[in-house]
């Protein structure tokens, strides 16, 4: 029966050391020989500690024992950082302040009429370039957060505490966006900025019941002048079309009877000119014609010869109405 190898007759030739070392080395540089690109990231390659190429996603090769390095950055990714408040669970580690004083300060403003306002806003931000994101500025993202607070207050300190709490949120918001990508291209830091948005915007706690009954009293006055417009715009339109339809009827009845004028004229003119021709036979035909309208207007008549000396009555010849003859 065998026993155990005696280890003692075992010897480690320098052969073996180089031999066991070269396979560790093999196995390490296999291992980290290929590294892989997320779908929404893109890795920078340092050589040497030297900027040598940007990668898209992928499987990827890369030269072992740190001789490559890669930084991997989500290029495709919406990132945000906020102010005046903070997100519970956020993973970037820049998305607010920690502290709630920090945030207190941040959302203190002072507006263009000295007035103080509490700001609290939200910027959201690409990574566009991610060489300079990691090599051109230390810190980019504190760098936003602190260009991201200059420009608020710059802005806000431009407008009155009304246009900065109501009508001027979306001008806020576009300007901050424009002067924020133009100071973030001028130092270089690599980003794009997709969106700023105010998210609450108040005066401070100790004025904001007076705040709110004033913009009410402004409320109740607009409704009150939309009511009193609407009212004006009912009545008025309705007064200036019974204006313009009394004016035609006006202009209808003098254009009738200057017509009737004219005509009248027409006919006097005709009989004057046959008046003119046979006077005396014009002034009996005038007369019959005359007579004749009037004296079927007259009712019962009695005609009597100037020489009469005595009526007699006369029986009722015509029958009654509803009777005989």
């Amino acid at each position: 029966m065998k026993g155990p190898p005696n280890l003692d007759n075992f010897n480690v030739t320098p052969k073996m050391v180089v031999g066991v070392i070269l396979l560790f080395a093999a196995i390490f540089a296999a291992f980290s020989t290929f590294y892989t690109v997320q779908a929404e990231s893109q890795g920078v390659v340092l050589r040497f500690g030297k900027y040598s190429k940007t990668v898209d996603p992928g499987l990827r090769f890369k030269l072992p024992f740190g001789i490559d390095k890669v930084y991997v950055v989500p290029v495709r990714r919406q990132l945000k950082q906020e102010f005046g408040f903070g997100t519970s669970g956020a993973s970037n580690r820049s998305q607010f302040s920690p502290s709630s004083s920090e945030q207190a300060e941040e959302r203190s403003m002072v507006t263009g009429d000295l007035n103080a306002a509490s700001v609290e806003w939200i910027i959201q931000y690409r990574v566009q370039d991610p060489q300079l994101f990691l090599f051109k500025v230390r810190q980019p993202e504190l760098t936003l957060r602190n260009i991201s607070e200059s420009v608020m207050r710059t802005v806000v300190g431009d407008r009155t505490v009304d246009e900065v709490i109501t009508i001027g949120r979306e001008e806020i918001e576009s300007d901050a966006l424009v002067m924020m990508q133009e100071l973030v291209n001028k130092y270089e830091l690599g980003l794009s900025i997709d969106q700023v948005q105010l998210k609450d915007v108040n005066p401070p706690r100790p004025v904001r019941p007076s705040f709110n009954e004033v913009n009410q009293a402004q409320q109740e006055r607009e409704s009150m002048i939309n009511v009193a417009n609407g009212e004006y715009n009912k009545v008025i339109p309705r007064a200036k079309g019974e204006a313009e339809q009394k004016i035609q009827a006006a202009d209808g009845y003098a254009f009738k009877r200057v017509n009737e004028a004219y005509g009248d004229v027409s006919r006097f003119n005709a009989v004057f000119e046959q008046y003119i021709k046979a006077p005396e036979v014009t002034k009996r035909r005038l007369y019959l014609e005359t007579m004749k309208n009037v004296i079927p207007q007259m009712g019962k008549k009695v005609i009597l010869d100037e020489e009469a000396q005595q009526i007699l009555p006369f029986l009722q010849l015509e029958a009654k109405k509803g009777g005989t003859r």
